[in-house]
């Protein structure tokens, strides 16, 4: 019962952080990837806040292998540069743009009642279905 308190207790702070850093507004993105443009540098804190706490969130969990529940932690192995990885990026960066939104701040701005993240999130799945067809081992 504890493990799942905290667990809702940090999706929730982490879905308000997203609000309230206007990560879920399309048009506060689109600004800020808008470097020829009106650029708006005003996410850039926010992810620099963001890589600060992952950096030392992930020494941690590398250092200790375990999460705070005591289960093993899946860190990915590869630490190579693929054609994949590229192309992957290259997609997500191109619909991050046009849309204004990436994974997280999508399903928190659909939980918020922004119809045009429900077009995104379908999308999105859609994306997830396709990978898993094509690179089926």
């Amino acid at each position: 019962m504890m493990k799942n308190i905290i667990t809702f207790s940090a999706g929730l702070i982490f879905g308000l952080g997203l609000i309230i850093s206007g990560m879920t507004n399309p048009a506060k993105v689109i600004g800020f990837l808008d470097l020829a443009g009106d650029w708006d540098p005003s996410l850039a804190f926010v992810m620099l806040g963001a890589i600060a706490v992952a950096f030392f969130a992930f020494r941690k969990a590398e250092s200790k292998g375990t999460t705070i529940f005591d289960e093993t932690i899946h860190l990915p192995a590869k630490t190579h540069i693929t054609k994949e990885l590229i192309i992957g990026s290259m997609l997500f960066g191109v619909g991050w743009a046009l849309a204004g939104f990436c994974p997280g701040p999508a399903i928190v701005a659909l939980g918020a009642g922004y119809q045009q993240a429900l077009i995104f999130v379908i999308a999105m799945l859609a994306g997830m279905v396709a990978h898993e067809y094509l690179y089926k081992k």
